[in-house]
């Protein structure tokens, strides 16, 4: 009997680490997920123990290839973004993978920007806010400065999913989706390395770029797989769209933060974007995605508890409440700010918290759609389960068609179709996102 041909994707996030094969119609015929005991750096913080995520690869490899009915074409990586593995010249850890929210030290981030020209104006050429250690060249800079001595042992700093690719490839690379995600290393407005890089002496340390779709041969002989380069996650969950839509759209992807992407918005990114939280992310073609973000799915959470507790309700009422255009809504606002006694019931209130984030949704999905031709947006994640907000946002964009997407593990398709051509014979099949449209009649308009 023919074995069926697969791809090997580990998805790892902050939280849960999955993989998945995928057959030739990119149908998931296996998944398995193993959760991560993080472990401490030497100042006492949390961080991922990357001894146990090296071990787990392999253990995984080892179950898949077991299996007599499958035969593996590829593998390839997507993982969370700004962290780096700092690997000597026999390509063993220096150090421990420092937690991207690992305070930053004050004076060592004012003396960075004042030497390279201020944070607006560099903001705007690496496209990247001031984010302390989530712009990741600056775990690198500050390495450098707090412990040369390792620093001068570090063979290549890799990204995450560069690393995972390295521990089966052997082969060190850089990405243009990791390199290119507000890592403060990439000037946009030259498309290179920022040259900050270069005089200080970190551009040596950095693996060559090599593009998102090229595979490499496996490390172990006799193997005739194919290693992907690895992708960030957030460009890789978006690599579906991108080979199924054509015409412009914009994504929300939607979660703790809710991020606008629109893949066809070439404007420059202005410090006035940057103040209102937007940011510029890499296609996995290298051309740079404009993004917003909106910590809506948090403030969701938050009140949803409130309401809860108030109304005496279970949480996971909210989940499934139908949307009444009948409910009157009060202007917008800030909705941690509002009485609960104001609300007759709990369904108000939660229709009113809707519109409150759908509104701030307008507001920061507005500042990439601007100067472009954008008619779709698709939404994903948890509030495209949400018939509230999907209702309110189709209110709120008369003119564009909303549209609820979904699909089985988008950012590990995604990882798997980056490099579709140099496993899969067969054509990318047209249903792999499940859309459903969202069309409010005037009449049912709150102003």
């Amino acid at each position: 009997m023919a074995r069926v041909p697969v791809i090997v994707i580990f998805d790892v996030g902050k939280t849960n680490k999955k993989l998945f094969l995928f057959d030739e119609q990119y149908r998931i015929i296996f998944e398995r997920t193993a959760r991560f005991t993080e472990t401490t750096d030497e100042d006492g913080d949390p961080c991922e123990n990357l001894e146990s995520l090296r071990l787990s690869v392999f253990d995984s490899l080892r179950e898949v290839f077991k299996m007599k009915d499958i035969e593996v074409k590829a593998i390839n990586f997507s993982t969370y973004g700004a962290s780096l593995v700092y690997i000597n010249e026999d390509g063993n850890p220096l150090t421990p993978l420092y937690n991207y929210l690992k305070a930053y030290p004050e004076q060592l981030k004012q003396e960075f920007y004042q030497r390279y020209g201020g944070e607006a104006a560099f903001s705007v050429q690496t496209a990247s806010p001031v984010l302390g250690s989530l712009n990741s060249g600056m775990q690198l800079y500050r390495l450098k400065q707090e412990r040369p001595e390792v620093f001068e042992s570090i063979k290549y700093a890799l990204h995450l999913p560069q690393y995972m690719s390295y521990l089966l490839s052997g082969i060190a690379c850089s990405d243009i989706t990791s390199i290119g995600c507000h890592t403060n290393l990439w000037d946009f407005t030259t498309n290179s390395y920022h040259r900050w890089v270069k005089e200080e002496g970190l551009l040596d340390k950095l693996a060559p770029l090599m593009p998102s779709n090229e595979v490499m041969p496996a490390v172990f002989p006799g193997n005739n797989y194919h290693i992907g380069t690895g992708l960030h996650d957030s460009s890789a969950a978006l690599i579906p769209y991108l080979v199924s839509f054509h015409e412009p759209f914009i994504l929300i992807s939607t979660g703790t933060w809710c991020i606008s992407f629109n893949p066809f918005n070439n404007n420059p990114l202005t410090s006035e974007e940057l103040e209102q939280d937007c940011l510029c992310y890499m296609t996995f073609q290298g051309k740079p995605i404009k993004a917003s973000r909106l910590f809506a799915g948090y403030e969701h959470e938050q009140q949803v508890k409130r309401i809860s507790d108030h109304f005496k309700q279970p949480a996971i009422r909210y989940r499934s409440l139908d949307y009444d255009p009948t409910i009157p809504l009060k202007p917008a606002g800030n909705f941690a700010d509002r009485h609960l006694k104001d609300f007759p019931t709990d369904a108000a209130a939660y229709h009113q918290l809707m519109y409150d984030i759908a509104i701030q949704q307008q507001h920061s999905t507005g500042l990439v759609v601007k100067g472009t031709k954008v008619r779709r947006i698709f939404v994903d994640g948890g509030f495209s389960k949400n018939v509230i907000y999907m209702n309110m946002l189709a209110m709120l964009f008369p003119e564009i068609e909303i549209y609820a997407a979904s699909m089985a593990q988008a950012t590990a398709m995604g990882a798997a179709l980056a490099i579709h051509p140099t496993w899969n014979k067969k054509s990318l099949p047209n249903d792999l996102i499940e859309l459903k449209y969202y069309a409010v009649k005037q009449e049912h308009l709150p102003f």
